[in-house]
């Protein structure tokens, strides 16, 4: 029975709380005074006459390709087991040799032994070894060792950006 009292007295002193915050809830808000502060007038600031160049983007990811969509167009990613992404290399893939340069666009692709660089204008990426190109009837399809596993993209040229 004591009990029961205890819960009847919790739920009646809650309702009250919550009724009387509610009747008075602009008491609860902040209120924040307009202050107004007198400054003196500056002189204008002379405008600087040369603009500071943009600092290029240095980027080491397997990803490089897929952000630069105005070169290359990711149609697929394949990840999994070496056997099963080597089966989903599109038909006719020949391997690209390195050394070898590769342009779409305004991106160039240096392709040194089992690692890559874009240089796209005044930007670097690296894609990380071990990785390899190969070239497709649309484009390029990249394969990269990742962990125990492979990681497969397949491009083609963006429309506008032809290999040259």
């Amino acid at each position: 029975m004591l009990r029961y009292l205890a819960i009847s007295a919790i739920i009646v002193v809650g309702a009250t709380a919550i009724v009387a915050a509610y009747a008075d809830r602009d008491f609860l808000r902040i209120k924040i005074a307009s202050v107004y502060a007198k400054v003196s007038p500056k002189t204008a600031r002379a405008e600087a006459t040369v603009t500071p160049n943009a600092q290029a983007l240095t980027i080491t990811a397997p990803w490089a390709l897929s952000a630069l969509p105005a070169c290359l167009t990711q149609m697929s990613d394949t990840t999994g087991p070496p056997a099963y992404v080597r089966a989903h290399l599109p038909t006719g893939s020949q391997p690209i040799v390195p050394p070898a340069v590769l342009r779409y666009g305004n991106c160039t692709i240096l392709v040194r032994g089992d690692e890559a660089y874009v240089i796209r204008g005044d930007d670097r990426f690296t894609i990380p070894p071990p990785v390899q190109f190969f070239r497709t009837a649309e484009g390029i399809a990249v394969l990269r060792r990742d962990g125990a596993g492979m990681d497969l993209r397949v491009y083609q040229s963006a429309p506008g950006a032809t290999n040259e």
